[in-house]
């Protein structure tokens, strides 16, 4: 029987493209579908629809994040810190590379600004190891193991040190904390209460009661998130018990900790620092409402006494903890070491990297020897995955320095006035105006000012800082909103306590002054800068 043959004498098998079967009768012309007849009459045709697998070529256009550039993404986001601790751990994991030995020049900031303005140019040759290092936009050179060169194993590390990443001028600050205040542990708030709990007197049962207390202090050390009754059932204790442990752990250092409010904390303080001033007392029960609406004509007739007389009860008031846990706080201070300084030298600003604490990468002297000599396939094949690791790291980090130092260099050149007369002539920015200028796409300019600090005549900055949002004028030329909040505060500082100013008053002088703002955003800046409304920043007759 011969291809396409289906069976039977006249029976014939023809391919269609749809999945419709059709039988056709070659004497009557009878058709039939499919399901209609479960077998072919004599004579007949059959169509059906071949399965079959093929191979076709399709051209097709879409974006690829590739290794490297993936590498170089993730190194640009780092802050400082972070990237040293990366490059520390390629070096664990990678054995082709290695740190070169640090001969770097290392000098303080008043040396480096002297030398800079005394013509000797060290700051103009720090921003690399050498120029070879990489191009202006930081591409660094193509090595014959990426051109696919493998068996070129000389010239593949014929000049790996053009990829240092080293200053050859190191600008640091020596005033850090000392080691000790470092390496010790502080003290927690609930380890110190326990410390005085087990010299206290308390029996087995008080002590019992009083860790639990200890153990649900919150931060600021009240006692939040359970009440009383939940204490005496946890513990199998009476209530007449846990109120008697709870005034006795009150009275631990430090003074008004385990207040369920912050009425029973001052309370606590005032009865234990001023046990004879009743009049405090009353402030604290009565009139902390009209404390908070700087209402002192109330609190004088509640009282019963003179304006004076609440002044210096506000004062005392103010003079104690609100929050007695603040002081075992386990926050630890972050020092802040800028990524860029900017430096003045004669009319010009010159930007410097901060490498110091960065190794400066190499690839190790001994597997440029192995390359060189005989060796198995599969141990070069090692050693060239560690090389192109080894590569695509040090170019993605000379790219992010470049990166960060044109950056820098551009918002320094439209922040050029905030640097000459300071915060109140800070010019309104966008992510766009610095994409445009070092000619890269915003989210990378987002990616460098996140987290990276520049130190420069007027202060340490994030990169952030500078971007910030235009407020419109009078005259018409726009000013920037740090502008408008730096003003603010200013005003703020400089009012009458008596009678401070409004935020609609605000908003008239800043308008004298060339800066259309309206009323509620003169609150919200009010509020991110921390200061109250006026009616609370009314000071005592």
């Amino acid at each position: 029987m011969s291809p396409g043959v289906y069976g039977g004498p006249g029976v014939f098998t023809r391919i269609v493209p749809d999945a419709i079967e059709e039988t056709e009768s070659g004497r009557s012309g009878e058709t039939t579908r499919w399901g209609e007849a479960n077998e072919t009459r004599p004579g007949a045709i059959r169509v059906m629809m071949e399965i079959r697998q093929e191979l076709t070529q399709k051209l097709l256009q879409k974006l690829v994040l590739t290794p490297q550039l993936q590498l170089a993404i993730r190194m640009l986001q780092l802050s400082r810190l972070e990237l040293a601790e990366e490059v520390r751990q390629q070096l664990e994991s990678n054995p082709v590379l290695d740190e070169e030995p640090g001969d770097s020049e290392t000098m303080s900031l008043e040396d480096a600004e002297a030398k800079s303005e005394g013509g000797e140019g060290p700051l103009a040759s720090s921003e690399g190891a050498s120029p070879e290092a990489a191009e202006a936009d930081g591409r660094g050179v193509e090595s014959p193991l990426e051109r696919g060169e493998v068996e070129a194993w000389e010239k593949y590390v014929e000049g790996y040190n053009r990829f240092g990443t080293g200053p050859q001028v190191r600008v640091t600050n020596e005033e850090f904390p000392s080691i000790e205040t470092t390496v010790s542990r502080r003290q927690t708030l609930q380890e110190h209460l326990l410390w005085q709990l087990q010299l206290s007197d308390l029996d087995d049962e008080g002590r019992r009661i009083g860790a639990f207390l200890i153990g649900n202090l919150d931060e600021a050390g009240y006692l939040t998130g359970v009440t009383l009754d939940e204490v005496a059932v946890q513990t199998g204790a009476t209530l007449e018990a846990v109120e008697r442990t709870l005034r006795r752990v009150q009275t631990f250092d430090p003074v008004g900790v385990c207040a369920r409010d912050l009425r029973e904390c001052l309370l606590i303080q005032a009865r234990t620092h001023h046990p004879d001033d009743e009049r405090l007392v009353l402030l604290i029960e009565r009139h902390l409402p009209d404390l908070e609406r700087r209402n002192f004509t109330a609190i004088a007739r509640g009282l019963q006494c003179s304006l004076e007389e609440v002044r210096t009860l506000v004062e005392t008031l103010q003079g104690m903890e609100p929050k007695p846990g603040r002081a075992f706080a386990s926050d630890d201070v972050v020092y802040i070491q800028p990524d860029v300084y900017v430096f003045k030298v004669g009319n010009e600003y010159v930007t410097v990297l901060n490498e110091d604490g960065l190794p400066r990468l190499r690839i190790s002297p001994y597997y440029e020897h192995a390359l060189s000599g005989p060796g198995s396939d599969k141990a070069r094949e090692f050693v060239q995955e560690k090389l192109r690791s080894a590569l695509w790291l040090i170019r993605s980090i000379q790219q992010r320095q470049s990166t960060i130092r044109r950056v820098t260099e551009s918002i320094m050149r439209f922040q050029r006035p905030f640097l000459e007369k300071g915060v109140s002539h800070l010019r309104p920015l966008v992510l766009r105006d610095v994409a445009e200028d070092v000619g890269m796409h915003e989210s990378t300019i987002s990616r460098v000012t996140t987290n990276k600090y520049v130190h420069t005549p007027r202060g340490i900055f994030e990169l952030k800082y500078f971007f910030n949002s235009r407020i419109g004028s009078v005259s018409g030329e726009d000013v920037s909103s740090e502008s408008v909040k730096a003003r603010i505060k200013e005003l703020v500082d400089g009012e009458d306590p008596r009678k401070p100013l409004s935020d609609q008053e605000i908003v008239k002088i800043l308008r004298r002054e060339n800066m259309v703002i309206a009323r509620r955003t003169v609150a919200k800046y009010r509020q991110m800068l921390g200061i109250l409304p006026s009616s609370r920043r009314r000071a005592i007759v």
